[in-house]
Parts: C-alpha cells; sequence; structure tokens
C-alpha cells in the first residue's frame, strides 16, 4: 500500500470534517478553565471555518461604514476664517496675507452623500435585519455542539439551525439589529452632549444599558436554538441569566477582552512595518474564537438553571427533540 500523502496544515482549513472527535467516555467535562483551552484546540480548525463562514455577519457593517466614512469625498476649508484671507489676499498681496493664508488655508475632506450612497447603505442595512438573525442562529447551534464536546459538521448543522428557527431566527435578529442600533446613537448622542447633569446621567445610563444587553446576547441565541420559546420569555431569561451567571459573564467578558487586545496589539506594532497582519487576523479567527468564548460560558448556566432540572425528569431537553411536546423547559 502507498503511503498516505502528507497534507500541508493550513490545508485543513477547508476540511469540514477535521475536528469532529466527541468527548471519549469518562473524560472531564465540567465547564473549567482546563476544559475550555482543550475543547479551543480540539476545535481550532473547525473555529477558523467558522470564522470565514460569519465574514457575511458584518459585511454589511464594513460596507456601510465605507459608504458612511466616505466612498466619495470634497476638498473643503477647515479654517471659518479663509474666506476673509483669501479675499484680502486677493485684494493685495502682503506677507503677513500670505503667511495667514499658507497657515489657516489647509483642506479638509469631507464627505459627499449622493443618492446612491444613501441607496447602498439603505440595501446594506435592510441585508443585515433580514439575515443578522438567521446567521446568528446557524453559528450558536455549531458553538453550542463544540461547547457540549458533540461532532459539528459545519454546513449541515448551519443550515439545519437555520431551517428549524427561520421565523423566530428573523424576528429576533431584527429586535437584535433595532436594539443594538439604538444603543450605539443614543450613546453616541449624549456623549456628544456630555456637560450638563442630565445629559452625564443619560450617557452613563445608557453605558450601563449596552453592557448588560452585552451579557444578555451571550444567552439569546443558545436559548433560542435549545428551547421552544417565545422571544419575550427569551429576553426575559435572558435578562436574568446575566444576574445568576455573573462569574461566568465576567470570565467570558475577560477573554474576550484578553482577545481582542492580542488583535489591538498586533495590530499597533505591526501596520507601522507595513506588514497586514493585523487587518487580516480577525478574518481568520477573532468572531468564531470571541463567540466561543461567549457560548462556553453561558451554556452551562442555562444547562443549570433550564436542563439539569428536567433532564431527570424527561428525555428531551433540546428543541430538537421537544418540538412541540408538553413538559419542555420554559422559563426560570
Amino acid at each position: 500500500m502507498k503511503p498516505k500523502k502528507k497534507t500541508f496544515r493550513l490545508l485543513r482549513v477547508m476540511d469540514w470534517n477535521a475536528g469532529n472527535r466527541p468527548d471519549a467516555d469518562g473524560e472531564d467535562t465540567r465547564p473549567t478553565l482546563k476544559r475550555y483551552f482543550k475543547l479551543l484546540g480540539r476545535r481550532f480548525w473547525k473555529l477558523i471555518s467558522l470564522n470565514i463562514m460569519m465574514i457575511p455577519m458584518i459585511l454589511p457593517l464594513f460596507v456601510i461604514f465605507y459608504l458612511y466614512t466616505g466612498y466619495d469625498r470634497i476638498p473643503t476649508q477647515n479654517s471659518l476664517i479663509f474666506p476673509q484671507l483669501y479675499g484680502a489676499n486677493f485684494i493685495e498681496t502682503t506677507q503677513q496675507s500670505a503667511m495667514l493664508l499658507d497657515l489657516f488655508g489647509a483642506q479638509l475632506y469631507v464627505p459627499v452623500y449622493s443618492t446612491g450612497t444613501y441607496i447602498g447603505m439603505g440595501v446594506c442595512a435592510l441585508i443585515l435585519l433580514l439575515t443578522f438573525g438567521w446567521q446568528n442562529v446557524g453559528v450558536t447551534y455549531i458553538l453550542r455542539s463544540m461547547v457540549r464536546g458533540e461532532p459539528v459538521f459545519l454546513i449541515s448543522d448551519y443550515f439545519y439551525a437555520v431551517r428549524r428557527n427561520l421565523k423566530q431566527g428573523l424576528l429576533m435578529g431584527m429586535v437584535d439589529v433595532i436594539v443594538i442600533a439604538l444603543l450605539v446613537f443614543d450613546g453616541v448622542y449624549f456623549y456628544q452632549m456630555i456637560g450638563s447633569f442630565w445629559m452625564d446621567v443619560c450617557f452613563w445610563a445608557i453605558c450601563a444599558l449596552a453592557i448588560l444587553y452585552f451579557f444578555m446576547r451571550f444567552y439569546i441565541y443558545l436559548m433560542l436554538v435549545t428551547f421552544d420559546l417565545s422571544i419575550r420569555k427569551i429576553l426575559k431569561n435572558a435578562l436574568i441569566f446575566t444576574t445568576l451567571g455573573v462569574k461566568r459573564n465576567l470570565m467570558g467578558l475577560l477573554g474576550i477582552l484578553l482577545l481582542t487586545a492580542i488583535e489591538v496589539v498586533l495590530f499597533a506594532t505591526l501596520m507601522p512595518m507595513n506588514i497586514p497582519v493585523g487587518l487580516i487576523l480577525p478574518f481568520l479567527y477573532y468572531f468564531s474564537f470571541t463567540s466561543f468564548t461567549s457560548a462556553f460560558a453561558a451554556y452551562p448556566v442555562i444547562d443549570r438553571y433550564m436542563i439539569a432540572p428536567y433532564r431527570s425528569q424527561n428525555d428531551y431537553p433540546d428543541k430538537e427533540d421537544a418540538e412541540g411536546e408538553e413538559g419542555t423547559p420554559a422559563e426560570v
């Protein structure tokens, strides 16, 4: 027999069946830090592949940002006194007027929003609104299987989850996008209005709400793909779990901040040397790794308060096994 050809390690990124080894019998599956790194290493190439699949989720945001910050730009004067200086210099050029014109005549390029720009941003926003929930559902279902130590098949599992949560995933995605957009808009608005007592109170209140919703998102899509719950109950339970799982939430936040810090350091270190690693790496690992970190932090809390109490009484703790049956865990 011919020896098997060795494949390059990087080519395993496209091997959809790599890293499918489930937990072994007797393996320690407690949700500890050791377990986190064991799963991270075992599912490393799966997470790389999943990160590539997550790019369409954020692509509309990049396009909107690019169009908003200036796809088409026009030069304009940066100083309010430039017209007066220009007029004085035009009437009679002197050494003083020429110097002041050079000093205050710098041009600033500002964005120009044409009809096409608004249409492009609107189309991207509509795509994001309609697909955000489905993409989160597919990704979360895969991450939940990884956290459980189950085999994962990226393409089939992704579309299976979207198909089974088509309507609710669409509605939850719309709610999610609208809430995030409102929090960002209000945060920017009140930040610009800081100076009075009430504006300061409003700004910090928005910051508190944003942090709260950030932790709620750890649980929202995990519960959506696991239980047959209404959106109202999902949001209610997510709010409760944000308090019940505060320790794991903070550990998840610490992991996300650490991954973000690594990315920032790479960007700040390598970009001055014209090495675009800091721009490329987020499209290879950052989004899936941070999502895996939040799922690993949140799922044990859901398991403890919603699945474990029913495990001894029911054989169908999951949505795909209990859809339409009575006794499915409903809410905390």
